[in-house]
C-alpha cells in the first residue's frame, strides 16, 4: 500500500482492478441522464473515463473533470477531454446541456459547492443527473471501522469520510438552489466484491487504515473478520451493503 498521508489518493490500475463494477452498474444512471447526440455534457467526477467514453460513443461532446490527476491521465490516455479540477469550485458557466455525475458526489463533502458549481455550469433548462452513495450506505463496513478504531485508541469518526444524503436532505438543496426536482430515489444495491472486501477498505479507506501504521494490515484484517458474519456468504464470497441515491433535476 502506498502512503497518502490522510488523503484519498486514487491509481487508475487498482481501480479497474477491485472497483470495476462502479461503472459496470451505471446502467439506470445513464437511462436517467438518456444521453442525445450533439449535447455537450459535464462528467463530474469522472474517474478513469470508462463511462465518460460511453458518452462520447454516443455522439455527446464530454468534458470530464475529476480532482485526482491520475484519473486525468488515464482519462487523456483514452483520448478523452478530462481537466483537472475540483467538483466543489467549477470553473463553468453555463456551457452544458447536462451536469452528470456516478459515484463521486459522496466524496465531495461540500454539496451546496457542488450543486451551486453545477447549476452555473448548465444552459437555462439543463439537467443535473446523478447517482451517488446515500444515507445508509456501507453502514456495516463503517460500523466495523468505528469498532476496530474503538479498540485501537483511535477516533471513531476518521471511520465516516463521506456525504450520504436522505432524498429529503439533497432534493432540498436542489430546490434552494433553483432546481425542480424531476425524481429522487434511495434504495438498497447488494454489491459483490470479486477482490473482495479487504481490496475494497484498502481502495476506498486506505487513510483510515494508514493511521494505525505497522499496524495497517492487521487492522484490515480485523475490520474483515468484524464484517465476515454479515456481508461474506458460506462460499467466500463478499457483498458490501451499498445504498444508492439517484437524481434528476432541471434549472427552472
Amino acid at each position: 500500500m502506498t502512503a497518502t498521508h490522510g488523503r484519498q489518493v486514487w491509481n487508475a490500475g487498482d481501480y479497474d482492478a477491485n472497483a470495476r463494477f462502479v461503472s459496470d452498474l451505471a446502467g439506470a444512471v445513464i437511462e436517467w441522464l438518456a444521453p442525445q447526440a450533439g449535447e455537450r455534457i459535464l462528467d463530474l467526477g469522472c474517474g478513469d473515463g470508462a463511462l465518460t467514453e460511453q458518452l462520447v460513443s454516443a455522439g455527446c461532446d464530454v468534458v470530464g473533470v475529476d480532482s485526482s490527476q491520475n484519473f486525468v491521465t488515464a482519462c487523456k490516455e483514452r483520448g478523452l477531454d478530462a481537466r483537472l479540477m475540483d467538483g466543489q469550485a467549477l470553473e463553468f458557466e453555463g456551457e452544458f446541456d447536462a451536469v452528470f455525475s456516478n459515484a463521486a458526489l459522496h466524496w465531495m463533502t461540500d454539496p451546496e459547492a457542488v450543486i451551486g458549481g453545477a447549476r452555473r455550469a448548465l444552459k437555462p433548462g439543463g439537467r443535473f443527473v446523478a447517482e451517488f452513495g446515500g444515507h445508509g450506505n456501507v453502514a456495516a463496513i463503517v460500523t466495523a471501522m468505528r469498532a476496530v478504531a474503538l479498540s485501537r485508541g483511535a477516533d471513531p469518526a476518521s471511520a465516516y469520510r463521506w456525504y450520504f444524503p436522505t432524498p429529503a436532505e439533497y432534493g432540498g438543496l436542489l430546490s434552494a438552489a433553483g432546481f425542480d426536482v424531476a425524481r429522487i430515489d434511495l434504495y438498497p444495491r447488494p454489491t459483490p466484491l470479486k477482490t473482495g472486501i479487504e481490496a475494497w477498505l484498502k481502495l476506498f479507506s486506505l487513510p483510515f487504515f494508514e493511521q494505525f501504521g505497522e499496524e495497517c494490515d492487521v487492522a484490515v484484517k480485523q475490520t474483515a473478520e468484524l464484517l465476515a458474519p454479515s456481508l461474506r456468504d458460506d462460499s467466500g464470497n463478499w457483498t458490501a451493503d451499498y445504498v444508492r441515491l439517484r437524481v434528476e433535476a432541471r434549472l427552472a
